[in-house]
């Protein structure tokens, strides 16, 4: 690894103070980055603590487009992108990464991106995990992607690409590369978690950094990845919302004057949906998955406080129910048996049904066990952990996969 070339070092400090003066949040973030340069590289990339930058590449950019290619890596890193890759294709989860990020860049910056970066406009505003999985299941290519991608894309979507994101292989403005631990490998675990917790930290000083000089609130596109960071996987206003509001003109049951106004969101009343939920505790489900599926639950509250939520806990039996609120404590798991989901949906559609909307039912499970032989009425949502069940086994309802 080599230090910044002079002509690099300039260009690094003159970005770093027009970003001071500008974003503090996203100057605040670069100081935990690792810059340096490195002229195998085609324009930057990233392991997830260090970014490194072609000199010669960046010398073509204007300041504005290598502030943003700035952001664009430091980003990745900040919101665990190499971390929360798993074991996904590396060529088109870093695609995903690279629209939600530009995306972030064009809305909460003003910035130029550089010329050959990715956009999709309409999936910039889903988290990264959502993203990758509309490429995957829909387009083989990418049509949305520019032509120069189409080879790099087609082998990742049909299994033909061999190892890891590499640095000769990048395309675009970034490439994501591997956080360099195999899950078995002695000490792999350790290093995750001082990884993610190192951005954490970054992610709360950047955040009071910017209140500090005036900015009350989180740029607005990095909102949902920064749940993906702080605890919680999947974006629970989208999904929910999508419950409740089952069209982009299907506004029944909402006082139309707030619509106009893209207050929508926040006229939900307590009794508009009742989410009924189940957290399988079952002896395939270790405690660390647990724990998980538990911080899911809390996203579904942090999204809309005035839900009607409960609870169970099941295995082969069910324990329950609990009624949730957003300000007390979830109740201590129960279960370790065997599974099975028939015993949740009997008892949540006897449940007493909202005076509005519709009754969401919400299963956290690894997808294995005794389905219902009958679809139960009203939506529902399985939230599947890695591992799980296949998403096409699942005999009805929407599936949603946690990192």
């Amino acid at each position: 690894m080599s230090a910044p070339a002079p002509a690099l070092e300039r260009l690094l400090s003159r970005a770093l103070l027009r970003l001071r003066a500008k974003n503090p949040f996203f100057a605040t973030l670069a100081l935990f980055a690792r810059l340096e340069g490195r002229a195998g590289v085609k324009t930057a990339v990233t392991d997830g603590r260090a970014i490194w930058f072609n000199p010669d590449y960046v010398a073509t950019l204007q300041l504005e487009e290598f502030q943003a290619l700035l952001i664009h890596e430091v980003l990745h890193c900040a919101l665990l992108h190499p971390l929360r890759r798993g074991n996904r294709e590396p060529a088109l989860w870093n695609s995903a990464a690279d629209i939600v990020v530009n995306g972030m860049i064009a809305a909460d910056t003003g910035l130029s991106l550089p010329k050959d970066a990715v956009r999709a406009p309409e999936l910039e505003a889903l988290a990264v995990e959502e993203v990758y999985e509309a490429l995957l299941a829909g387009r083989r290519p990418c049509p949305i992607l520019p032509e120069a991608w189409r080879d790099l894309l087609e082998p990742a979507v049909t299994g033909h690409h061999q190892g890891g994101a590499v640095a000769d292989e990048v395309v675009s403005e970034g490439e994501i590369l591997p956080c360099g631990a195999d899950p078995d490998e002695p000490g792999a675990t350790r290093r995750r978690a001082d990884l993610e917790a190192y951005w954490k930290t970054a992610l709360r000083q950047a955040e009071a950094v910017a209140r500090a000089s005036g900015q009350d609130v989180l740029p607005a596109g990095l909102a949902r990845e920064v749940e993906w960071v702080e605890g919680t996987r999947l974006d629970w206003r989208s999904h929910l919302w999508r419950f409740v509001v089952r069209t982009p003109s299907d506004f029944s049951g909402f006082d139309r004057r707030f619509v106009g106004q893209g207050l929508y969101l926040d006229a939900l009343e307590g009794e508009s949906v009742a989410v009924r939920i189940a957290v399988d505790t079952s002896g395939s489900v270790n405690d660390e998955l647990i724990g998980q599926f538990l911080g899911e639950v809390r996203g579904i509250l942090a999204a809309y406080p005035q839900i009607d939520a409960r609870l169970w806990y099941a295995d082969a039996a069910l324990y329950g129910p609990y009624d949730l609120r957003g300000d007390q404590p979830l109740p201590e798991p129960v279960g370790g048996g065997g599974t099975s989901f028939r015993p949740f949906f009997a008892a949540s559609e006897q449940d007493a049904a909202p005076r509005l909307g519709e009754r969401l039912a919400v299963y956290l499970t690894d997808g294995y066990g005794d389905f219902p032989n009958r679809a139960p009425e009203g939506p529902v949502l399985w939230v599947v952990a890695p591992g799980g069940l296949a998403s096409e086994s699942f005999p009805f309802g929407e599936v949603a996969r946690l990192a």
